[in-house]
């Protein structure tokens, strides 16, 4: 299965444990073609509204696309916004026996206010509340006692609160014990706090924070990532670097550069839900990180010419791959 594209088929006997935090994110799709008479900005008369998955839970649905099956774990509120987004879940047939309710808090909900495919403005809601609730805690304990249920953890960070220090500490000392396939998506507040994972995943403005090194070319990146993979102890770290493609690093290797397959971007929101997800299904099929590179690149590259958070099914990703001729990684 030398191909990149035959491991596409494995996806589909994949089980993947993902817990992070969990969002609804709300599109107002409209048009634009005057200037409001009571302040300088734009009206937007609204022509439809929409509902994803966002967050942790956007990854959920970029496996489900891709034929993999999904053990959701994380925190709702008992709101509107949370029965929408657990709807959304079960539609997809994700196993949501690990999504807790927190009865005092609201689900974190993102709406953005498109007009002529462009993005006009974001409102967050947000209730710290949430990654605090006994809910909260019940979700941890899910993840803790379904560690062998799957092939691949995947610890989806949004810096909600959802990961903790503590509960990242657990995971490290149990997998020292007991390995397990282990990816995690990073976020700046648990920074110090990774350790041990089979695949770490930040963005290039991450990887610079993260490591201290301000990455301006291919020598600081290649600082920032063997920086990145000492200190966080990982099997490997892959940073993305938007439209200049992604790299890879591995102990005791050397780094792999992967150019972008983008033909267009309209929207970078979830590209980074997307690689996790892909790489984390190529894993759990049994392919090499070099391969899960390649397919994780061109699973980004398509859902990047979508606008807002997108998905990209398993027969997508197999047509982009015969369509090209997939150049080989440069060292």
């Amino acid at each position: 299965m030398s191909r990149p594209e035959g491991w596409i088929r494995r996806f589909s006997g994949c089980r993947v444990l993902v817990v992070g935090d969990l969002m609804l994110d709300h599109f107002v799709w409209g048009d634009v073609t005057r200037v409001s008479p009571e302040a300088p900005v734009p009206v937007v008369r609204v022509r439809r509204e929409s509902y994803r998955l966002g967050g942790a839970a956007n990854v959920m649905s970029n496996l489900r696309s891709l034929g993999g099956e999904v053990l959701a774990c994380g925190v709702i509120g008992a709101d509107q916004a949370g029965r929408e987004l657990l709807q959304l879940l079960l539609d997809l047939e994700i196993d949501a026996e690990g999504i807790y309710r927190a009865r005092d808090a609201g689900t974190i909900r993102k709406t953005r206010v498109l007009a002529q495919q462009q993005q006009m403005v974001r409102l967050d809601r947000e209730d710290d509340a949430i990654a605090d609730s006994s809910a909260a805690a019940r979700a941890r304990g899910y993840l803790l006692a379904n560690l062998w249920a799957a092939d691949v953890v995947i610890l989806s960070d949004y810096g909600k609160g959802m990961i903790t220090p503590e509960l990242l500490e657990t995971l490290s000392e149990v997998r020292k014990k007991r390995p397990f396939q282990l990816v995690i998506d990073p976020k700046d507040a648990n920074f110090s706090a990774y350790a041990g994972a089979s695949l770490v995943t930040p963005n290039r403005d991450e990887a610079s924070r993260a490591s201290g090194v301000e990455i301006r070319d291919l020598a600081s990146l290649e600082r920032a990532g063997r920086i990145l993979l000492e200190r966080w102890r990982a099997d490997s770290v892959l940073i993305t670097r938007g439209e200049e493609g992604m790299s890879l690093f591995c102990t005791g290797v050397e780094t792999r550069h992967f150019p972008t397959v983008a033909r267009r971007v309209f929207d970078v929101t979830g590209a980074g839900d997307t690689v996790v997800a892909t790489c984390s299904l190529a894993l759990a099929a049994g392919a090499d990180l070099p391969t899960a590179a390649v397919l994780a690149n061109h699973a980004a590259g398509l859902v990047v010419g979508e606008v807002g958070t997108a998905a990209v099914s398993a027969a997508e990703l197999r047509e982009d791959l015969r369509q090209r001729a997939i150049a080989p990684a440069r060292k």
